[in-house]
């Protein structure tokens, strides 16, 4: 990918301009409480220039405005308990904005409304940001990157928090996994594959849990193939990668279908269960809104995945045959 079109990625941040910004950190509906995932100073801290606020953006989708969250420094999840059948799996969510903010609503909330009415427990991450490999006091953004490290370190912690508080949350800790967009899905697809070390000090018991996810959504990602059409080397595919769902438009100019070719191709090779879904048309940050395009079906395909490989069959206490930790 090169310089321009990296530049365009991040048009969820530009389409700011002239938005209302509310410098107050986002809060969940009422009866759902966000919880710090850090008992202090997060590890690799970054002074954020301003303080966390809320954004109503200029961009419309389906017709209506979303929010965004910008200056995350203290990360958050909020948990949203399934309703209807517990199925007993939980799904980590991960909203896209580039890094440099988070589609809350679009990417966030609405998705957790999707999740729960199917009998999944929803958590809601709501992770660092502006966020490396972008730097928040310039311009610069480099045509390859590192880890996204303090949102990966984010993640990594959830999980295994996630996973420690199982029995009290109704989840079963051998069916959670986790569901990204754009950037999101780009973090996602880091977890899939950066699990097994952690990227900071071990503070607590949920340090000692492991952070592999059971299943990974990666919707819209991004930065899979940052040059080249090449397999971004920070998400290295090995056949421990969780089984993975791909959904894509082929007409979108922002984290272009190349992202996920590259990516499931790697997946193909290393044997691990995959599914790719490229629709004509859709764009990107398309989320869950309804719309005239097909690609605004692709919730009923996961909901078939996620029974095929056992997430939403009912618990009996047996262990799912996909996952092994």
């Amino acid at each position: 990918m090169n310089r321009t079109h990296f530049g365009i990625a991040i048009f969820c941040a530009l389409s700011l301009i002239g938005a209302d910004a509310h410098a107050q950190t986002w809060k969940p509906s009422p009866g759902h409480t966000q919880t710090p995932i850090w008992p202090g100073t997060p590890p690799d801290a970054q002074q954020n220039p301003k303080p966390e606020s809320v954004v109503t953006t200029s961009h419309l989708v389906a017709g209506r405005h979303y929010m965004a969250v910008l200056n995350v420094s203290r990360p958050t999840m909020t948990i949203y308990p399934a309703m209807e059948k517990n199925t007993g799996a939980a799904v980590v969510v991960l909203p896209g904005g580039g890094f440099n903010s988070l589609a809350i609503d679009l990417e966030g909330t609405e998705t957790c409304d999707w999740l729960t009415a199917k009998g999944i427990t929803c958590v809601l991450l709501k992770y660092r940001v502006p966020n490396t490999p972008y730097d928040a006091h310039c311009d610069c953004y480099p045509d390859d990157f590192a880890t996204s490290t303090p949102s990966l370190e984010d993640l990594q912690r959830t999980m295994g928090l996630v996973r420690l508080h199982a029995r009290e949350w109704h989840i079963d800790p051998r069916k959670i996994g986790v569901l990204g967009f754009s950037a999101g899905g780009y973090l996602a697809a880091e977890i899939s594959t950066g699990y097994r070390q952690r990227l900071y000090a071990p503070i607590d018991e949920a340090d000692k849990e492991s952070a592999r996810p059971d299943f990974a959504v990666l919707v819209y990602p991004g930065h899979l193939a940052p040059k080249d059409d090449r397999l971004n080397p920070n998400v290295p595919v090995s056949r421990d990668t969780p089984p993975t769902f791909i959904v894509q438009a082929e007409n979108a100019t922002v984290d272009p279908v190349c992202q996920s070719l590259v990516y499931y191709t790697a997946l193909a090779k290393a044997g691990v269960p995959a599914e790719l879904h490229i629709y004509a048309k859709g764009g990107h940050a398309f989320g869950l809104r309804p719309t005239a395009d097909p690609v605004t079906r692709w919730p009923a395909l996961a909901e078939t995945w996620f029974a095929t490989i056992g997430v939403t069959a009912l618990s009996t206490g047996g262990s799912p045959h996909f996952s092994d930790h």
